[in-house]
């Protein structure tokens, strides 16, 4: 490319939205380290990209916070007139627990950092990527999403109801050659996975858990010009774990 397309990452400072910057920058791409209070963390990562010959811009803003998403895409714009052209909507969080001892803190939290998080990141990006016909919007979500879990009722919904925005959005966009599409990880070698215990890694068909390396390498792909036929998808990586 002889001018950097714009990647912004949602939760880039650590685990699989760490691996994704690096990657997305190892491609080519300017990526943006979105963090909301990580700020050590999304600094080490943008330093790591720099050190590779790559372009990070950092970020801080909470994408369950609309003014606050608002004013941080207000000032990555001034700051830079390049467009957006690949969102990669990362940031989540869980808050575990049986549904009936779950409070509807735990339910609101998680569902507003995803589902409302995708819309206040992704909306007002959409319309650039339209006028300039070529655009790439990534969700993760999760293995939870499609197979269950138990404890995770808030978590499974919220990761599920991002595929079914995947599916819908990639149709609104597919004639703009701007492509959606959903990454649901299994178990990944992240924070969020420390307490798994070893019976659970013995169901993965693969027999181990996976790196936020590889889920980076397919988030890449799709955001690749290679890639430009594949929307609207819901691609696992997760060992055969279904």
């Amino acid at each position: 490319m002889t001018t950097k397309r714009r990647a912004l990452v949602t939760g880039g400072s650590r685990g699989i939205g760490a691996a994704i910057c690096k990657r997305l920058a190892r491609d080519g791409f300017a990526v943006i380290i979105n963090y909301r209070s990580r700020e050590d963390a999304a600094a080490t990562v943008a330093e790591e990209v720099r050190q590779a010959g790559g372009e990070a811009t950092l970020a801080a803003f909470d994408v369950a916070d609309r003014a606050a998403v608002q004013a941080g895409l207000a000032e990555l714009s001034a700051g830079d007139p390049r467009p957006i052209s690949v969102i990669v909507n990362n940031a989540g969080i869980a808050r575990d627990a049986m549904l009936p001892r779950m409070e509807w803190e735990q339910l609101e939290a998680v569902t507003r950092t995803t589902l409302d998080g995708f819309y206040n990141v992704t909306q007002p990006l959409v319309m650039a990527m339209v006028k300039q016909r070529w655009g790439r919007i990534i969700n993760i979500s999760s293995i939870s999403a499609v197979k269950g879990n138990q404890g995770q009722v808030n978590y499974s919904a919220a990761k599920a109801g991002l595929l079914g925005a995947t599916r819908s959005l990639a149709v609104e966009l597919a004639k703009r050659k701007i492509t959606v599409n959903a990454v649901t990880p299994g178990l990944i070698d992240t924070e969020m996975i420390e307490s798994v215990p070893d019976f659970v890694v013995k169901q993965i068909p693969a027999r181990r858990i996976g790196k936020p390396e590889e889920v980076a390498a397919l988030v890449g792909f799709l955001a690749s010009d290679e890639a430009a036929y594949i929307t609207g998808q819901v691609i696992g990586i997760n060992g055969g774990w279904h």
